[in-house]
């Protein structure tokens, strides 16, 4: 056990923390170079994609220093805020952390964050800087930030390059000597803890574990204490490139066991594991319950597929412990879940996943946050709102709490005043302005949680030229005017586009938004109006023409009654369709409302 070392690398997105995993695997022979390829421990194709880790990746490594051999184990986090719930999964597991910087760009946001999380769990931090052998490379700037913030000494900080592979050997020294080995006792009963799990089609499912006490071994009988289940341990071992089966997995350890478990509720991440034959009384602490902060429905296209894409949520959520959902219904989309995310590239990660991974089209419904409601009968009774559906009728309410959040922005001095437009634009309030450096600025503001849930970080991208970074914390909730406003398809409202948003916003929200379905929705053969109404007042309104069929094509000469009469005919008829008349709503519509200020 004293030569087991258990350690993450965290860092802000796009620092290089894949990159230089790649050469950690790549020194330690852990791979060959035959199997060598970029962010190889990015599996998903969306990854390699977009260039980010969505998960966390855990692999075990093999390393000789002066003679002694040394099991390092080592988890590759993601850098995106949405993620963090995976990174503070991933700390639970380990003794120690490399935090990485880039070179270039200095600390940001989520280099803050990250390492606030790893302190909380009591990790000893090794500061690295990373990609030293750039051009814009700012060494003793960001050696002078380093040590302002986690107060090392400047000796301590190693200098890396993930690409070239400057300093592996050093970091890998620094991992042995720094880290403690990992406590507990080999001869105790079996503590294991549940940190990530995954779903395999012919094997059910893989559970991955971090071991406290005790020692797991092949065949024993075991005790999810969570959910109660027993099982067999028919396979267990430890996660190199592929799974490798061993045939005990000691304390210290991380590893994977396989039950042959086919339902996902009975695999929980932060259950602890036991055996039936010595179990354990103390229950490790898991891990904190996630918070979602952005709200939509999923829907199938067709109805008959309800059932399936339960299974696949089921499937997905193993996968991203994150995700959470209940059933729900709705007039227009019929049976689907109310699903909460960590942010909106966590929501569109997962509609992804279930087109690439499970096959399934689905629509999404436009994403809000949960409100606070309170009646005027009852004042002290709290009523939850997920979802414009639940809102209580306007008259019987008395006020509207929404969520805020503590946004920290670090940018360049140059960008202050763009930033303070943006926010203060999108209701914010500037809470404290403090310069790091002399050329780097941390802003920090209290802002609506609804503000910052459609297109914030792209516009704050946009007016900073990619110079800012952007990290949240959730703060309280606060009275705010908010009112549900509807979308009337010919008087008939359409639950589905339905929005909860504040009511100096609604006006120009709703324009934008029958702007938008009036280019969408095809035309018919009667006239369809579309509005977007806040109760009986009606604040937006556009038209789709109806398409004309000339009926009087077929007469040619005679008395022009004859036409006459026709048109009236026309005219009687196209009253009637539009009385009974169905208006289809394609799929482009739900998914345009995400995107209306493009």
């Amino acid at each position: 056990m004293q030569n087991i070392r258990n350690f993450c690398i965290i860092a802000h997105i796009d620092h290089g923390k894949s990159t230089l995993a790649d050469r950690l695997l790549e020194f330690t022979k852990t791979i060959t170079s035959r199997d060598m390829q970029a962010q190889v421990l990015d599996d998903m194709d969306l990854e390699r994609e977009k260039g980010i880790t969505i998960k966390s990746h855990a692999i075990q490594m093999d390393y000789e220093l002066n003679g002694t051999k040394y099991t390092l184990n080592l988890i590759d986090t993601p850098g995106h805020v949405d993620f963090s719930y995976e990174v503070s999964r991933a700390l639970a597991a380990c003794e120690g952390a490399l935090l990485l910087v880039d070179a270039s760009q200095g600390i940001q946001a989520q280099t803050i964050s990250n390492l606030y999380l790893a302190l909380d769990n009591d990790l000893e931090i090794i500061p690295v800087i990373n990609k030293i052998d750039m051009d814009g490379a700012m060494i003793p700037e960001v050696t002078d930030q380093i040590v302002e913030l986690i107060g090392c000494k400047p000796e301590e900080i190693l200098l890396a390059s993930g690409k070239s592979g400057i300093g592996i050997e050093e970091i890998l020294a620094a991992v042995i000597a720094r880290i403690p080995a990992p406590k507990g006792d080999p001869a105790a009963p079996l503590q294991a803890v549940i940190f990530d799990s995954v779903f395999n089609s012919f094997r059910g499912i893989i559970a991955y574990f971090r071991v406290f006490n005790g020692t797991l071994r092949k065949n024993d009988k075991i005790r999810f204490i969570h959910t109660d289940a027993e099982y067999n341990a028919d396979e267990i071992g430890v996660m190199k490139l592929a799974l490798t089966p061993k045939q005990e997995v000691s304390v210290g350890n991380v590893g994977y066991i396989i039950t042959g478990i086919k339902t996902a509720r009975d695999v929980k991440v932060g259950d602890t594991i036991t055996t039936i034959a010595n179990p354990t009384t103390d229950i490790v602490r898991g891990f904190q319950e996630v918070k979602p902060m952005v709200f939509a429905g999923i829907f199938p296209v067709e109805t008959d597929d309800f059932e399936d894409l339960r299974d696949c949520m089921e499937k997905l959520q193993l996968n991203d412990a994150s995700l959470t959902y209940e059933p729900e219904t709705s007039q227009a989309l019929g049976f689907g879940f109310r699903c909460g995310f960590l942010g909106m590239l966590h929501m569109e990660i997962i509609q992804e996943r279930l087109e690439r991974e499970f096959n399934q089209t689905v629509i999404t419904t436009v994403p809000n946050v949960s409100f606070f409601a309170y009646k005027t009968k009852d004042k002290l009774k709290r009523l939850t709102v997920n979802n414009p559906t639940e809102m209580p009728d306007p008259s019987s309410i008395d006020r509207i709490e929404e969520p805020f959040i503590r946004a920290q922005i670090i940018t360049l001095p140059d960008y202050i005043g763009n930033i303070m437009s943006l926010c203060l634009g999108k209701r914010g309030v500037l809470i404290n302005q403090n310069y790091l450096t002399p050329t780097r600025v941390e802003l920090i503001f209290d802002l609506p949680l609804t503000e910052i849930v459609f297109d914030f970080y792209d516009r704050l991208k946009s007016c900073t030229r990619g110079y800012a970074s952007f990290d949240y914390t959730p703060l309280d909730y606060r009275e705010s005017d908010i009112c549900k406003m509807d979308i009337l398809l010919n008087g008939e409202p359409l639950d589905a586009l339905s929005a909860l948003i504040h009511r100096s916003r609604a006006n120009d929200f709703g324009r934008k938004l029958c702007n938008k379905l009036k280019d969408l929705l095809p035309k018919q053969q009667f006239v369809i109006a579309i509005q977007a109404a806040i109760g009986a007042k009606i604040v937006a309104r556009e038209t789709i023409s109806a398409m004309r069929k000339d009926v009087t094509a077929k007469c040619y000469g005679g008395d022009i009654s004859r036409k006459r009469k026709l048109l009236e005919k026309q005219k009687e008829g196209k009253k009637r369709m539009r009385q009974f008349g169905n208006v289809e709503v394609p799929q482009e519509a739900f998914l345009a409302v995400l995107k209306l200020d493009e």
